[in-house]
């Protein structure tokens, strides 16, 4: 039985598990759901996901697995993606949270209001959480001036779990001109070899 995904192709979740995947050369078929859409989710995701949320996966054992960045630790653990050493283990967790608390309400939800949503809030409520979006950009940029990777000397799953909806930032409306380090590591990121882009 091969992994199967419940998917999207534009959620930068999903992404973050088809890179994973596709890193380790792992085979997967991928069922595609709307993000629009949410009258099949019960049907479709009922007790695979808690919160019937795409991404999940149902491994090759038949075992349902939900959340992006649960995904991402599972298939990670044991590759050279996430480290053996306990404090930067943690250390790719720090990040990783952050990024659901920090990074994804502020880039992930504006990217979807003002390119993806067919009923957006006022603009008022946009630019609101934009802020939120810049905010995580500079803790980004203070993170990064001085090193290439979030979590120790290579690349973690701390780093694909923030790429995903910081290269398509833009698509929110970001400019990312002001994040010169930023930059340089989604340019590093892009160069790993298995990066595919998102709308492989």
């Amino acid at each position: 039985m091969m992994v199967l995904l419940y998917d999207n192709p534009v959620s930068g979740n999903c992404y973050k598990v088809r890179l994973i995947l596709s890193l380790l050369g792992i085979e997967f078929e991928r069922r595609q759901l709307s993000v629009v859409d949410h009258s099949e989710r019960s049907e479709v995701l009922g007790g695979l996901s808690p919160s019937l949320n795409v991404p999940t996966v149902v491994l090759d054992d038949g075992r349902p697995l939900a959340e992006s960045n649960a995904i991402l630790w599972y298939f990670a653990d044991g590759s050279r993606y996430l480290p053996g050493d306990g404090y930067e283990r943690a250390q790719v967790l720090q990040w990783m949270f952050f990024e659901q608390y920090r990074h994804e309400p502020g880039i992930a939800v504006v990217r979807f209001w003002v390119a993806i949503s067919e009923d957006p809030p006022p603009a008022a409520d946009i630019e609101k959480r934009r802020a939120l979006g810049l905010a995580a950009l500079d803790v980004m940029e203070g993170h990064l001036g001085d090193r290439e990777y979030f979590v120790g000397e290579g690349f973690t799953i701390a780093d694909l779990a923030l790429y995903a909806y910081t290269h398509v930032a833009p698509e929110g409306g970001f400019d990312l001109k002001p994040y010169p380090a930023v930059r340089r590591w989604l340019a590093r990121v892009a160069a790993q070899p298995g990066i595919v882009p998102i709308t492989a």
